[in-house]
Parts: C-alpha cells; sequence; structure tokens
C-alpha cells in the first residue's frame, strides 16, 4: 500500500504502537520540512496526542485529556449523559459474571448493542438480544482475538437512522460543520452487526438537531475545543438522535468528497488551522441536501445530486421500459 500510495514522498515507520514510532516520525517532520502534523487514525491521533511535544512542527489536536476521553466510547458516553448530552446508556464490563447485572441496568431491553468500547471500523461490535448471545459473542473475541471481557460494554441499542456530523472549532467555537446520513454499508452485509462505520452509500442532509447535538457535546468536553470532531450519530426509538461516538482529531473517509460540496472545504479549513491562520468564516452550516456518495469495491468513489442518480438508466422495471 506504501509503494503504490501516489504521494509526493514515502517513508517507512515502526508501527504506531512502536516506541520508536514518535522517534521516526520527528525524523519525518525534519526531513521534510513538515509545518504541521495532521494525524487521520484513531492510533496516530492517540500517540501524537500524547507526544505532541516532542515534534517540532504544529499539531492541531484538542487537549489530551479530550483525546482520551473521546477515544473510550464507555467514559465519553458517561461524560456526555452527566452534562445533558443525549447519548445511548452504556454499561462497563469488568468480567462475564457482570452480564445479568448489565443487562438489568438496562431494563432488560428487547436487543441491546455490544461491542469493544475501543477502536474504530465497528471492530468487536453487533446486536445481542439476551444474554446467552452477549456471553458468547464476548467470548469468541476472548478465546480467538484475544480481546479480554473489560474490554466490553453493552449499550442501549438505537434502531434508528445513521448519521455523521463533521465540525471544526477554534479554541471554543464553531468554524464549521456538515452533516450526511449513512444509508448502507460497506462489507455491513458480511458483518454480524449488518453495519460498518465506512459508508457504501450516504446522503448529504439539513437537520438542525444534529448541529446543536454536536455543539452541546463538543462544548462539554473542552469550552476551548481547537480541530476536528467527527460525530457519529444514531436515533433511539422515538427518532432522538444520540451521540454514539466521536471520532476526535481526525476527518471521516468520505470527507475529501463530501468536500466537492457545498461553500466551505472542511480539510482545506483544517489544514489551515493546523497551520496556525485564521479560517475566514465561523458559525457555518455548510448544507447541500440531496448529494449521494457512492462507494464500491475496485472503481473510484462517486458523488452525485438525487436529480442525476438515474442519467442514463433505462427503467427495466416495466415492459414499456423503451417507450
Amino acid at each position: 500500500m506504501l509503494r503504490t500510495a501516489d504521494l509526493d514522498a514515502r517513508y517507512l515507520t515502526p508501527h504506531v504502537d512502536e516506541p520508536a514510532f514518535i522517534e521516526a516520525l520527528a525524523h519525518v517532520v525534519q526531513d521534510s520540512s513538515v509545518d504541521a502534523v495532521i494525524p487521520n487514525a484513531d492510533p496516530e491521533v492517540a500517540v501524537v496526542s500524547r507526544n505532541r511535544d516532542q515534534l517540532p512542527c504544529r499539531v492541531c489536536l484538542p487537549s489530551d485529556d479530550v483525546v482520551v476521553c473521546c477515544q473510550d466510547k464507555h467514559n465519553l458516553a458517561q461524560h456526555l449523559g452527566q452534562h445533558g448530552v443525549p447519548a445511548p446508556k452504556t454499561v462497563a464490563l469488568m468480567s462475564l459474571d457482570d452480564l445479568e447485572a448489565a443487562w438489568e441496568r438496562l431494563g432488560g431491553p428487547a436487543r441491546a448493542w455490544c461491542r469493544i468500547r475501543t477502536g474504530t471500523g465497528s471492530r468487536g461490535a453487533t446486536a445481542v438480544r439476551d444474554i446467552e448471545q452477549a456471553r458468547s459473542w464476548i467470548r469468541y473475541w476472548e478465546t480467538m482475538r484475544g480481546v479480554p471481557p473489560a474490554l466490553f460494554t453493552l449499550s442501549e441499542y438505537l434502531p434508528g437512522r445513521d448519521f455523521s456530523c463533521e465540525s471544526l472549532w477554534k479554541d471554543g467555537r464553531l468554524v464549521v460543520v456538515k452533516t450526511t446520513q449513512r444509508l448502507s454499508y460497506f462489507g455491513g452485509g458480511d458483518r454480524p452487526s449488518g453495519v460498518s462505520s465506512n459508508a457504501a452509500l450516504a446522503k448529504t442532509i439539513r437537520d438542525e438537531r444534529l448541529v446543536e447535538i454536536t455543539g452541546a457535546a463538543v462544548l462539554a468536553l473542552s469550552a476551548s475545543a481547537s480541530g476536528v470532531f467527527s460525530l457519529d450519530l444514531k436515533e433511539d426509538a422515538a427518532g432522538h438522535p444520540c451521540v454514539t461516538e466521536i471520532n476526535i482529531g481526525r476527518v471521516f473517509s468520505t470527507t475529501t468528497l463530501f468536500d466537492l460540496v457545498g461553500r466551505y472545504n472542511l480539510a482545506l479549513l483544517y489544514a489551515r488551522l493546523a497551520l496556525g491562520e485564521e479560517p475566514g468564516v465561523w458559525d457555518e452550516y455548510d448544507a447541500e441536501p440531496d448529494y449521494y456518495f457512492v462507494r464500491e469495491l475496485d472503481r473510484p468513489p462517486t458523488i452525485l445530486h438525487a436529480d442525476d442518480v438515474l442519467d442514463g438508466v433505462w427503467d427495466a422495471r416495466t415492459p414499456l421500459c423503451h417507450a
């Protein structure tokens, strides 16, 4: 992947979990005269955040305590709930023996969400309908993948629509925010959960509720928030959006495509903030509804407006399709 990447320079570094990673990254910064480092995966965000003082360049990340909180889904849910921000009720497990009490704390639901409290890509996440399913799921991950039960949570199952809300902040003030809805998932049909954090089909939407909740969530984390906060939200049974996670310090994989529509390029504004520049825009809800993002294996992703979806397509559902 490194060799085939279309980049101006390629560096092979130690793995992000190795102690030598930061030293190697600092060498890359010096060798390439890098002005700012923008990590774009959770492990890199965590390591760069902890070691930002060792990098001879700018790092545009929130404070490390905010990064740590957001990367633990249980701690984030508890923090948001304490500040009145809607989030699914979530119970941490210490062992498999805690499942009965956890299920009871959730109110004995017909379905619950069982997932690992850290990581991305819906890793270790699935819906379960009873305690035995949850126990079997966690045991599988423990015996086959080495993930201990203490890394799992049970949480309220949210059956509604799935949203993403990407926001950029500087010193506690919103710069720009964009909202989309995930309609189907890349590889979702092959997963027990049926979902993935990577959308195969998504569309731009305008929903003021998402912006209001995003603002409340970010400011509950830090009154002086700076950087990018990418939120996942899902509706509960009553249709109320709840924050399920915050991808702190990094943009969504769909950002560069959704930046092709709307007034502002969020990724470019983020780069300007990382370089210490003023964004030139404040409190902007950049919403151009009904643009669809389509992604499939082995073909470039595409974005197109709803009015153009059927251009050049014959409707073969009726015998008069060519009439």
